[in-house]
């Protein structure tokens, strides 16, 4: 049995057909929405939007484009293939380790720190020098407390640092 057209719903008998968003076209009915160019003719690629077929041209001109690279900041095209993370949209070759650049292939992990894209070395580093630099903090804030106690002898002979009694009885 012969396909049916998409377009005009009849019967395609002719030689050539166009197969097209899972569906069969004759040649003619297959065509842009704004310009009606054959969108055969034109090209092996249409766009749509909106419950609209059209050509590569008419999409740019009434959709323009997707936004701004979160890494580059720089225009992307609407038609051109992109990476999402989060909210984020990059150029398939700004999306990248931003501290050391790797390129990342399907199935490696990545992060995203501080809007930024982190390879798993670099997002543990980032991890362990926070880590690091809290626990600097901690430790100095524990030295100030330490010499707030630390107040001189005092009447009862103890230090400042407990009762002047050990535990510890020496068995």
């Amino acid at each position: 049995m012969a396909p049916e057209c998409a377009g005009c719903q009849k019967v395609i008998r002719e030689r050539y057909l166009l197969k097209a968003l899972d569906q069969f076209w004759h040649e003619d009915c297959l065509t842009c929405a704004c310009c009606d160019c054959k969108l055969g003719e034109v090209g092996s690629t249409l766009f749509t939007k909106a419950n609209l077929i059209l050509c590569k041209r008419d999409y740019l001109r009434l959709f323009g484009t997707t936004g701004l690279c979160s890494a580059c900041n720089k225009t992307i095209p609407a038609f051109e293939m992109v990476m999402r993370a989060r909210g984020n949209v990059y150029h398939l070759e700004c999306f990248a380790c931003q501290q050391c650049n790797h390129r990342f292939c399907v199935g490696d992990k990545f992060y995203l720190f501080e809007n930024k894209i982190l390879c798993e070395y670099d997002y543990e580093e980032r991890m362990l020098f926070a880590s690091f630099s809290c626990n600097y903090n901690s430790l100095s804030q524990i030295k100030k407390q330490a010499r707030g106690l630390q107040t001189g002898p005092r009447d009862d002979g103890s230090s400042g640092y407990g009762s002047g009694d050990s535990p510890y009885d020496g068995r």
